[in-house]
């Protein structure tokens, strides 16, 4: 596979940790949850229902931008869930063009909303979804994956787009 770094974005509860997790074990290859980047400041401001500031950001985005370059400086292809929801984000984390893929998780407010109302244990609540679509600026450079599908199709998508073939893992 040509891209090393395959970032899934998208909003709260559009399903970035189950889809990445599943596109990294199809393809072999290391998973990373970016929720498990961010310092405690962060959580606890969330979990108050508190958005984040751009500054907030700044830490997390950090440890994501350091471990992409590790990731990158060892060869080591990953799938990371991270929102990205701005363009100045997805740039800084797109270390190198060449072996970074943006793809991106793309739902309406209510599909995203009534699956966040099922959702346990996760800090992030229904009432900041808001907050996400405001703030989230669409990508133009990234693969759009619709996510009204179940996640064997989108996961079938996202392999077709990056033109891996599912079953023998080549090149297309």
């Amino acid at each position: 596979m040509k891209q090393l770094i395959l970032i899934v974005m998208g909003v709260s509860g559009c399903g970035k940790t189950t889809i990445g997790s599943l596109l990294a074990k199809e393809l072999e290859i290391k998973f990373f949850d970016g929720d498990e980047f961010h310092p405690p400041d962060n959580i606890s401001k969330m979990t108050q229902g508190i958005p984040l500031s751009d500054s907030d950001r700044e830490e997390w985005l950090d440890g994501l931008r350091s471990l992409i370059i590790s990731q990158i400086k060892k060869k080591e292809p990953i799938v990371l869930a991270c929102s990205a929801l701005k363009q100045s984000y997805r740039n800084y984390l797109q270390v190198s063009p060449s072996k970074t893929k943006f793809i991106f998780l793309k739902g309406d407010y209510k599909l995203i909303s009534d699956r966040m109302t099922f959702r346990q244990n996760h800090y992030m609540k229904p009432s900041m979804l808001r907050s996400q679509f405001d703030t989230l600026e669409e990508p133009d450079d990234a693969i759009t994956i619709d996510i009204s599908d179940p996640p064997e199709v989108i996961i079938e998508n996202i392999l077709m787009s990056l033109g891996v073939d599912k079953y023998r893992m080549n090149k297309v």
